[in-house]
């Protein structure tokens, strides 16, 4: 395994009953708790771990969600406990299906390698960067570490957005992998905060989607609820509209720069606990390894196939269908080959909605609006435009969204009946919290 990240570690778990051992072989120190590494920049900010991953993750690793909960993350109703901008505007709210995990990035990965790794079949070594893959163009056998050849009936790549086997696989005469990059330069600056003291618990996700329908940059931001009673604050603009870096700078921004101010308003009443952090590390990046024969052994998930914009949420949760899906796919007697073309097809729907919409953004690099992407962003309005006042279109979007459901449910006959009916209701004007909420929080 290379990569001790999230993604590794659930491979780790998806195939610790049919490999007598497993190696997870991790460049970067691992750390002994809920901490930040060196490694995973974008763990300094929100992320929102989606129902459709969440209980694949506790499939994979039971007891995966009992133990991230005890240790303090949120369980959030979505769309009950969503407080959600999108293009259209304010989103309502009510109880739904779905749910979110509020939890720091660090916690996660924490909870699920403290879980894996007590299986003795499972070893992890950290600070033990792999530096070539063993094998032909036929099959890999192995790879090279710090110690020297590991040779492996199965290697996985779950090394993320810097993976370099793109250029083993090339050195191995596999071919050339080619990759697609569609960058809307969206610029990430994160502050952790004390919530006031009423607004530790119980308190609801408040998100804002970037609009590209506008001539300027697009920003956005959200403040979500973490262990500790703790918000993150994290805001986003892309390229000509970056959030500053300084703390008068962030605060300023957090208060005029996303659609709304009440991100502004929350941080008033609430205690800032760290310093400004930053991140760039955000396009949409996609190696086309469907597109080769690979060798037999080999496979790769994960940010390692398919990295996404960060802000829609999806990562986590494309990763642990891969990892599912691997297990699946192997367990059937298929082949590595077989497994990656169907880890490739998984995220197709989440680079479908995440570099559909960033191609829009001023100054995006990589590519340019197709008719097809003007399409569908025509289609992607009037749905959102209709979510607001017809349950069965919201439901299916908060279904796709969380990964939940195949984005193919958008197309249901009702669904699409709905949308061509249209809205019956305008989007709301203001957040929709709760007296009690606003009370809470200060407001």
């Amino acid at each position: 395994m290379i990569g001790g990240g999230l993604a590794g570690t659930l491979v780790a778990a998806a195939l610790n009953s049919r490999f007598d051992e497993i190696i997870v072989l991790e460049r970067d120190a691992l750390p002994a708790g809920a901490e930040l590494r060196k490694c995973v920049p974008q763990a300094k900010h929100a992320h929102l771990l989606l129902s459709g991953g969440a209980r694949v993750i506790d499939a994979l690793i039971p007891g995966f969600l009992a133990r991230v909960y005890a240790e303090g993350a949120h369980d959030l109703n979505a769309p009950g406990d969503l407080v959600a901008m999108t293009t259209a505007g304010w989103m309502p709210r009510r109880t739904g299906a779905q749910f979110l995990v509020g939890a720091s990035r660090p916690l996660i990965d924490w909870v699920a390698r403290d879980i894996v790794a007590k299986d003795p079949r499972v070893q992890v070594r950290d600070e033990s960067p792999v530096t070539e893959l063993i094998g032909d163009a036929k099959r890999v056998r192995g790879v090279r570490g710090p110690d020297g050849v590991i040779e492996a009936d199965l290697v996985v790549d779950a090394a993320g957005r810097g993976t370099r086997a793109p250029k083993w696989l090339a050195e191995l005469g596999a071919g050339a992998v080619r990759t697609e990059v569609i960058d809307s330069g969206l610029a990430y600056a994160t502050r952790i905060f004390q919530a006031p003291a009423a607004a530790r618990r119980d308190f609801p996700v408040i998100t804002m989607q970037a609009d590209s329908r506008g001539p300027g940059p697009g920003r956005g931001g959200a403040v979500q609820p973490i262990e500790g009673g703790r918000w993150i604050v994290t805001v986003s603009g892309t390229r000509g509209g970056e959030p500053p870096t300084t703390v008068d700078g962030y605060t300023d921004f957090v208060r005029s720069g996303p659609r709304h101010p009440i991100l502004g308003d929350l941080i008033e009443h609430a205690e800032p606990l760290t310093e400004i952090y930053t991140s760039r590390s955000t396009a949409n990046q996609r190696h086309r390894y469907d597109e080769l024969e690979l060798p037999e052994g080999f496979v790769a998930l994960g940010d390692s196939v398919a990295a996404f914009n960060p802000v829609y949420g999806h990562g986590m949760s494309v990763a642990a269908h891969g990892a599912h899906v691997l297990r699946s796919v192997l367990a059937a007697g298929g082949s590595t080959r077989r497994a990656q073309r169907v880890i490739c097809g998984i995220g197709v729907g989440a680079w479908d909605m995440a570099a559909g919409q960033d191609v829009h953004f001023p100054g995006v690099r990589g590519a340019s609006p197709t008719r097809r992407d003007l399409a569908r962003r025509a289609f992607v309005d009037r749905m959102s435009r209709t979510a607001v006042s017809r349950t069965r279109v919201y439901d299916a979007m908060v279904g796709a969204f969380m990964l939940a459901k195949p984005m193919s449910s958008l197309m249901a006959p009702g669904v699409l009946l709905d949308v061509l009916r249209g809205p019956i209701a305008p989007a709301l004007t203001e957040p929709p919290l709760t007296a009690d909420e606003r009370r809470r929080a200060g407001l």
